[in-house]
């Protein structure tokens, strides 16, 4: 635990702090054992750093929504490369307070150990609160890799300075791949696995889908409510 209101200095020290408990082996039992998944995604008002995170709890593998969560407010870390959980994280912590049970995993919108310091949001939440998570990013933050051939399931791995980080895995065929690494308590494999049994027809995982769908939707209509139940 650490606190957020916090200077640059501090937040990338708290880093190096959290790097040092992050688990990349599989923690989760068998995939087939799963029963939850949430998925989330933090939506921006147009214009402010007005936001909203939204947790999107599904069936797993079905994926069908069961329940939301989610928390808005305004955001007073700037943005640093690099940083964003200091932005994100703490409406994340507020969304997940409203949970009734804890999801199996929880799939976030940005980056697991794929992060210049090993820690993007997946993997800093994961450790935070001792949950396993897994990190799927629309754009490659670090590493190398080749682009993997153009069917649904194909997969290169993500490479930086030497080491494997992550899957480049197409979850659609002949659209763009996404940027799936573990997050905590997932393994680089685990992680690709259940990122395509979530991708159900669209480049998105449904879980994050889903979160992003009722972020925008409930800040388009300005109707937040305290939690809402499918």
């Amino acid at each position: 635990m650490h606190h957020w209101d916090i200077s640059i200095s501090e937040a990338f020290r708290i880093q190096e702090m959290i790097k040092d408990g992050v688990i990349t082996k599989d923690k989760i039992g068998e995939i087939v054992h799963l029963g939850l998944i949430a998925g989330v995604d933090v939506s921006y008002e147009k214009g402010s750093n007005k936001a909203i995170c939204v947790i999107a709890v599904v069936s797993f593998p079905d994926m069908d929504l069961i329940s939301y969560t989610y928390a808005d407010g305004t955001i007073s870390f700037r943005y640093i490369p690099g940083l964003l959980t200091f932005r994100e994280g703490p409406l994340f912590l507020k969304a997940f307070d409203k949970l009734s049970s804890t999801p199996d995993i929880f799939l976030f919108d940005g980056q697991g150990i794929a992060h210049p310091k090993g820690v993007g949001i997946a993997t800093h939440m994961g450790v935070y609160l001792g949950i396993a998570t897994i990190g799927c990013a629309k754009t490659c933050l670090i590493g190398d890799y080749k682009e993997p051939g153009l069917s649904r399931g194909d997969s290169t791995p993500l490479v930086y300075k030497g080491k494997n980080i992550g899957s480049v895995l197409r979850t659609r065929t002949n659209i763009r791949p996404i940027f799936v690494s573990p997050g905590h308590m997932v393994s680089i494999d685990t992680a690709a696995k259940i990122t395509l049994m979530c991708a159900k027809g669209f480049r998105i995982p449904e879980p994050i889908r889903h979160a992003h769908l009722i972020g925008k939707n409930l800040l388009a209509t300005h109707t937040p409510r305290p939690a809402d139940i499918i």
